[in-house]
Parts: structure tokens; sequence; C-alpha cells
């Protein structure tokens, strides 16, 4: 008759699921026999041995599951990850988590049942409501924080400030509030103040009559008239010229203005969300922005913290945007190495989330890994030099793009050959050239 123990581990071993226990240093004391067939290892080369050297998984580094229920004693459902087989291959899976107690009921470590996703790209964890708001994606909490401030002024008009830095997500921040809203069925516009010069951004604002100025050769209607009962966005706000300031406060005051040339006073019924990547306070102080017209502007306030100081939503951005690139060019990438993420971990990321798209694009155009983004795949600036066991020379990997990965590229890029090319890490010529290969013009 076996042991209590004993029928415990046959009960155990018997399951569909592997299951991996832990102690507190994170050591593996238990492994079952679905875990030895999932991942081609044998308890015997596993027990003992540190979770994170076995499951190589970039959940270890960036948000571990037995992490997250040691620290806050609740369970992990349905957590999706990568592990690495015996192979070496990347295997897609879902984990359940759980704290390990003893009977005083004090914490002695952790444990996991996990099994494999078919179809990795099919499980999309990541689109999850709490982990993707109308195409925001994260899960930190600064972001969580974000994801219910804009539902709670989903039934405000209020004009709302966006700040953040460049590259951070502010016009999908904007997107997501109009569709939230009692205007979503309005239009939603937008509008760089940055871009276009003082006489053409008030047109573009206002609108124009017929001789307003040496090309107003008809009349235009304005972004607040075509806006009416929707929602406007102005991108850039500190870059807005002084004097077009008032007529800006003078719409958010009484919901009037005029068009340029023309003295009627048209009415219209707009929410205003505007965002800056900088200090308007500062702008304030040096008299270049109205104090007024940012209280104006400052009613819901909403800061978008840098991705540097949320890296753990790198755990979702990553697989979600090499489903992206991946599908667009044609790679079977769906995961990304141990040493890779490493130097994606430590990068400050000063152009935030468009800096790591721009980096993932890369990086699955060039990897030279089947199923995952290796070292050399990441762009040169990031390497600084580091050995990639994977590296070949540059020019085998532009020569192996197939006509239909680089007309895909170049129309992305509005087939500019110069963009493309740095994409690629190569010459302009080069580009040039493989064209000609392929007998494209």
């Amino acid at each position: 008759m076996p042991s209590r123990t004993e029928f415990q581990n046959l009960i155990l071993d018997s399951l569909t699921e592997g299951v991996i226990a832990l102690d507190k240093n994170f050591n593996i004391i238990f492994y079952n026999h679905a875990a030895e067939k999932i991942t081609g290892l044998t308890k015997s080369e596993v027990i003992g041995k540190k979770c994170s050297e076995i499951c190589k998984s970039a959940s270890c580094k960036i948000d571990c599951p037995i992490v997250r229920v040691l620290e806050t004693r609740n369970p992990v459902i349905d957590f999706d990850a990568f592990i690495f087989n015996k192979s070496g291959n990347s295997l897609p899976i879902r984990l359940n988590a759980s704290i390990l107690l003893n009977h005083h009921k004090q914490p002695i470590g952790g444990i996991f049942s996990f099994r494999r996703i078919l179809n990795a790209l099919r499980s999309n964890h990541y689109l999850h409501n709490e982990q993707n708001f109308y195409g925001i994606i994260g899960r930190s909490e600064p972001m969580k924080e974000i994801f219910t401030l804009i539902k709670e002024i989903s039934q405000s008009s209020a004009p709302i400030l966006i700040q953040g830095e460049t590259g951070v997500g502010k016009e999908m921040v904007a997107n997501a509030i109009h569709k939230t809203s009692a205007r979503r069925d309005y239009p939603f516009l937008k509008v760089n103040c940055s871009v276009l010069p003082e006489q053409l951004l008030a047109s573009e604002l206002f609108g124009h009559v017929r001789g307003a100025f040496t090309d107003a050769k008809s009349d235009r209607i304005g972004r607040f008239e075509l806006a009416h009962r929707g929602t406007i966005f102005l991108d850039e706000i500190s870059d807005m010229p002084f004097h077009m300031q008032a007529q800006l406060l003078r719409v958010l005051q009484d919901g009037t203005f005029e068009r340029l040339g023309e003295s009627k006073t048209r009415k219209t019924d707009v929410r205003v969300i505007s965002a800056t990547n900088t200090d308007l306070s500062d702008a304030i102080k040096t008299g270049a922005f109205r104090s007024d017209l940012y209280y104006r502007l400052n009613v819901i306030p909403i800061y978008i913290p840098p991705l540097r100081e949320r890296l753990d939503d790198l755990q979702i951005l990553l697989p979600h945007f090499i489903q992206k690139y991946a599908a667009l060019y044609g790679r079977n990438i769906v995961d990304i190495d141990a040493d890779a993420l490493n130097l994606l971990m430590q990068h400050d990321w000063p152009g935030n989330i468009r800096e790591l798209e721009n980096v993932i694009e890369f990086s699955c155009i060039r990897s030279k890994k089947e199923r995952s983004i290796c070292l050399c795949g990441l762009p040169p600036y990031l390497r600084k030099g580091v050995i990639c066991p994977e590296n070949r020379k540059n020019k085998i990997v532009i020569s192996q793009l197939k006509s239909e990965q680089l007309i895909t590229l170049l129309e992305k890029h509005n087939w500019n050959q110069t963009q493309v090319a740095k994409i690629l890490g190569v010459n302009r010529s080069t580009v040039w050239r493989r064209l000609k290969t392929l007998g494209l013009r």
C-alpha cells in the first residue's frame, strides 16, 4: 500500500497537465510525468535546479507568476507564456499558479500547472479586455488606472489634457476616450498643431471664406464645424501660435468662433482632447502659452508613463508586435530569445512604444532563427557590439528577402528606399540592386 505522499504523487503524475512545484528559493522540488512529456526533460534533469534555468521563459524576467502569487497570495489563472523544451524550441503554454502552504498556513513555495497551446497566435490572451483597452495594450498598474479613468469619464464632455513623452500612445488614449464616450457615433477629428503654418492651422481649425488669404479660392469648413457633436483631438497643443490660443479659449468657453475672413459667429458642440509631450507650466512662465487656456484644457488630466517605468507591459506588447509583423512579412516567429529579451529589458526606450514597435518590425525582418527573434536580429544600436551565436553577414539577409516581402516593406514606407535600407541595415544602393535582381521597378 503506497504512503500518503506516494499516493498524492501518483495522482499528480496521472494528470494530463504539467505540474511543477518550487520551494521559496525557486528550486524545483516536484515535476510530474506530463511536464516531462511536454518539455522532454526528465525529473532527474530538473529536480533541484532553478525554475528559470528550465523554463527559460520571458515571464521569468518580466512577470514571473510564482513571484506574483508569493507577493499577493492570490492565484494566477490562465497566464500565457512560452517555455523552451529540451531541443531548444519555444512552446506556447497556458498556466495556473498558486502559493504552496505548509500545515501552519505559511508560504513555503509555489506550484503551477500548465498545458500546451496548439496555436499560440489564436490564443491572444493579451487581447483580453483588461490588457487591450480599445487598442491600448498594457496590464501594469499605471495603465489599469488609465483604463479605469477612461471608463469613469465616459459620460463627461469636459476637456482632457493628455501628457506624456513622445511615443507613449497619447493618440490611442484619445481614441479610446472618444470610443467610450456618448459622442462615439459622431466624428473624431485629429489635428497636429506643430506641422501646419499659422495661417493654415487657423484655416484647418476654424475654416475660411473665399479671399480670406492669397490661396483661399473657395469657402472651407474647419474641423470644429466638421466635428460638431463629436470630438476633436489637438496634438502638440504646446506648439499652437499664441494669438490662436485666444480663439481656442473662446471655443472652450462658449462654443463659438468665426471662419477666417468672416464676421459671422458660428456655434459648435465639440469635446476637446489635447495632448503634449512638454511641460506646459514652463511655456506659461516664458509667456508662450496662456495660463487661462491651460486651466480650460486641463479639466481632466491624464499622464501616460514612459515605457521604462512600466517594463512589465513588455510581456504583452512583445507578443502583440511579434504577431503583427510576423504576419505582415510572412515569418513564422512567435517568441524572442532570452538573450535578446535581456537587451530589451536593459534599454531605456526613449522612443517608448513607437520605438519598441520599430524594433520588433526590424527584428521580424532580420532575425536569423525560424521561430524566434535572436540577438543578431535586433537593431545594431541595441546590440552595441554584442556577438550573436546565430550571426551571419548582413548581406545574406537582404538576398534572402522574397519579392513579396520586399514589396510589403516598401509599400509600408511609401516606397522610400532610403528608409527601407535603414530598416534593413544596408545601403540604399543595396536595396536598389535587390529590386533590380528581382526584376522590380
